[in-house]
């Protein structure tokens, strides 16, 4: 059954039909392997990882019988290739949001949660708050020993409450998309909803419509809307582009930016976005 009418155009088709990964008795080694390779995907957030980053020992511990699904989590959450790719990089609230992402399959409902899971950190450490969402009897009761963890927050179940769905889409951009490549970098995605206690926007993931990897910046933005230039007749198109570098020293860091070009200027300013190393993310009519 369909998450939503739209799950093609929002990037969910994906989880529509899908069944969970459970490694159930007499599981085969091909079994073992799926349920790995599930693991790595659900709990690394999509990214990549190498054939010398994976945790062989951990691997090995569970193709043997010797742990479960739910203790492979917890090696792969609390090794040193997760803190590398998400604790160390990343402002607390955003491991947060990621934890919960990664390991209950959903979005923070309020703030409350944040703060208990950061509080908990502080004080206990990071294997503890890992472990505070392994261990729970919500992990439990969804996911139990034996079954991959999998975004959950898309489906309508039991004890969950609806302003996860939209939330949901704040954290993940599609399918093909990982947790450490999107336009929106490390930064949280959910603290101003959460800190006001309000529902997020659904918003179209990576691909799913115009001008998707476009996020404006705090200074120099371009007006949304513009009629004609007086200075020069034909349309005026509007750029969006993101990871783009400025010229100037010392190097700051790739920004987001919209530019409002006539017609006739149009391919000498995609040249020099192009020179920025500045990707498009969208032309539109202004």
């Amino acid at each position: 059954m369909a998450i939503t009418v739209a799950a093609s155009r929002l990037g969910v088709s994906a989880y529509s039909n899908s069944q969970p990964v459970e490694l159930r008795p007499n599981w085969s080694p091909q079994e073992a392997q799926v349920a790995i390779a599930a693991v790595y995907r659900q709990v690394l957030g999509n990214d990549y990882i190498m054939a010398s980053e994976r945790l062989t020992g951990a691997e090995s511990l569970l193709c043997n019988g010797s742990i479960t699904v739910r203790d492979f989590v917890r090696a792969v959450a609390t090794s040193e290739l997760y803190k590398s790719k998400f604790l160390y990089t990343s402002f607390q609230t955003r491991v947060i949001e990621l934890n919960l992402k990664h390991l209950l399959g959903r979005a923070p409902y309020d703030e409350s949660e944040v703060i208990y899971h950061l509080d908990l950190y502080q004080n206990q450490g990071f294997n503890a708050d890992i472990n505070s969402y392994i261990d729970s009897a919500e992990y439990d009761e969804n996911f139990g020993d034996n079954t991959v963890p999998y975004y959950r927050g898309f489906s309508t179940q039991p004890e969950q409450k609806t302003v996860g769905f939209t939330r949901m889409f704040q954290l993940y951009r599609g399918y093909a998309n990982s947790d450490r490549s999107q336009i929106a970098g490390k930064v949280s995605r959910l603290a101003k909803d959460l800190a006001r206690n309000s529902a997020s926007a659904v918003i179209n993931p990576s691909g799913g419509g115009e001008g998707w990897s476009y996020r404006p910046s705090t200074k120099g933005m371009a007006p949304n809307k513009a009629f004609r230039n007086p200075n020069k007749e034909g349309t005026i198109y509007r750029i969006e582009v993101s990871g783009m570098n400025l010229p100037r020293y010392p190097k700051v860091r790739r920004i987001s930016k919209a530019f409002l070009v006539s017609y006739d200027q149009l391919s000498v300013t995609l040249q020099r976005i192009q020179k920025m190393g500045g990707k498009v993310a969208s032309i539109t009519k202004a």
